[in-house]
C-alpha cells in the first residue's frame, strides 16, 4: 500500500521520488580524476556537488584527489543516486556515488579533496549540506584548504 501511494504521488508529480537517469549501480572500470568515473557499462559519471582539482595540468592537490577517489571506488560496485538533473553539458551522468554505504561525494568535500560545485538545478536539494561540509574542511585546513594557495577548484 505504501509503495502504491508513493508510485501514485510520483506519477502525479508529488512527493520526493528519486529521479532515474541511468543505472542504480555499476562497477567502476576507471577513475578519471577526483570527481569522475567510468562504469564497466561505459557510462561516465560526474559526482554531484563535488569539484576536485584536475589530476593533469598541474592543479595543486589534483593527484591526491585522484588517488583518494581511486582508492575508494576503482574496481568496486557502487550505488548511484540521481539529483535534479541527469547529465552535465558534457553528457556525463550526474550522481551521488556510494560504496559500501559511504557516499563518495560527501567524503571528497569533507576531507578537502574537492570544493562544492553547484550548477543549477543539479544538487539544489543538498547544496547547503555540502557547503557546510566545505566550510568545516576549510576551517580545519584539510586537503586543498591547507595545501594550496590559491585553491584550484575555488571559484
Amino acid at each position: 500500500m505504501k509503495c502504491a501511494l508513493a508510485c501514485l504521488l510520483a506519477a502525479c508529480g508529488g512527493g520526493d521520488a528519486e529521479v532515474s537517469c541511468g543505472p542504480a549501480s555499476g562497477r567502476v572500470a576507471e577513475v578519471l580524476d577526483g570527481d569522475t568515473v567510468v562504469l564497466e557499462s561505459g557510462e561516465r559519471v560526474r559526482y554531484l556537488l563535488a569539484d576536485a582539482p584536475e589530476r593533469t595540468g598541474g592543479d595543486c592537490f589534483g593527484p591526491e584527489a585522484h588517488a583518494f577517489n581511486r582508492g575508494l571506488v576503482e574496481g568496486r560496485r557502487v550505488a548511484l543516486t540521481y539529483g535534479e538533473a541527469c547529465e552535465d553539458r558534457f553528457g556525463r551522468l550526474l550522481a551521488y556515488v556510494s560504496v559500501e554505504g559511504r557516499e563518495v561525494n560527501t567524503l571528497l568535500v569533507e576531507r578537502g579533496h574537492a570544493c562544492v560545485l553547484h550548477v543549477p538545478p543539479a544538487g539544489r536539494s543538498r547544496r547547503a549540506e555540502f557547503q557546510a561540509l566545505e566550510a568545516q574542511a576549510r576551517l580545519a585546513r584539510r586537503g586543498v584548504w591547507g595545501a594550496c594557495a590559491p585553491v584550484p577548484c575555488q571559484r
